[in-house]
């Protein structure tokens, strides 16, 4: 099974968008899902309750730091590193879905959606896959 497919297949399951990009990933990241779920909870429904930035994408901005960061608590060196490919991201998810905003991605104020939470999630996997070559 693809990671789009595992991803898909928690959202089934009842995780929300973060969680499922986040925890279709543990093994590549080294985490366990547990943990993975927990932290990315707060993060679905455009964490904000759709106001905010997609949970999909958010669930791949976590990876981006999970990877990147050099998690020297004395002296941080990786934070300018890891902003970088957080920006590449969200603009690779931009192309791919035409906007960053839950809210706006739902259709919720136009009744046009934009692309539905199955294909964010989707469009998230091949931005971590493209960026993160996980």
């Amino acid at each position: 099974m693809n990671k789009k497919e595992m991803a898909d297949q928690l959202h089934n399951k009842k995780y929300n968008c973060a969680q499922a990009v986040v925890v279709a990933f543990s093994e590549e990241i080294g985490m366990d899902k547990e943990t993975l779920f927990r932290i990315s909870e707060g993060f679905g429904f455009g964490a904000g309750c759709a106001d905010g930035i997609c949970g999909a994408l958010s669930g791949a901005i976590m990876l981006a730091g999970l990877k990147n960061s050099d998690g020297n608590l004395e002296n941080p060196a990786t934070k300018a590193a890891t902003y970088k490919i957080a920006k590449e991201m969200k603009e690779k998810f931009v192309e791919k879905t035409g906007g960053l905003i839950c809210r706006d991605l739902k259709g919720l104020d136009t009744g046009k959606v934009l692309f539905s939470c199955p294909e964010c999630i989707g469009a998230a996997v091949e931005v971590v896959e493209e960026v993160l070559g996980l």
